[in-house]
């Protein structure tokens, strides 16, 4: 019975192509915002989670050194001050996140399992003062 289950398990892959088997990546982003090389900022209007043209360049060029190197993950942080409250600047570094990780996929086709996307608020981040806390930083991890 046992030799029968291995060998379902070795033609799952034949049988269904369309499905994929692969785990998500194992990594962390805990300080990746220490780091200083390979990183990228994408910029956002205040209160806006929408790419703009300086923001898909930003995408473009993370991108692009990932697909040099696909052993290389990526941290996508999103920024929000805390001007809108703690809830309402979660939700808005969260949405930023999102949609430059969406880019990086979707668009740039860089394999979503390479992307880790997570809000960094405000005192959280040790971006509270910066003009940038309204962004989003790529950092291509080495």
């Amino acid at each position: 019975m046992r030799v029968l289950l291995v060998a379902a398990a070795m033609l799952l892959p034949v049988l269904a192509p369309g499905r994929t088997l692969a785990q998500p990546r194992a990594f962390s982003c805990v300080g990746a915002e220490r780091l200083e090389d390979d990183v990228f900022a994408v910029p956002f209007a205040q209160g806006s989670t929408t790419l703009n043209e300086a923001g898909r360049s930003a995408v473009a060029a993370a991108a692009a050194l990932a697909r040099e190197d696909p052993t290389r993950n990526l941290c996508v942080l999103g920024h929000a001050d805390r001007t809108a409250g703690a809830t309402t600047s979660t939700q808005t570094a969260a949405q930023r996140a999102r949609a430059v990780a969406a880019a990086l996929s979707s668009i740039q086709r860089v394999e979503r399992d390479r992307i880790r996307a997570e809000a960094r608020v405000g005192a959280y981040s040790g971006r509270q003062r910066e003009p940038l806390a309204r962004a989003v930083t790529i950092v291509v991890m080495p």
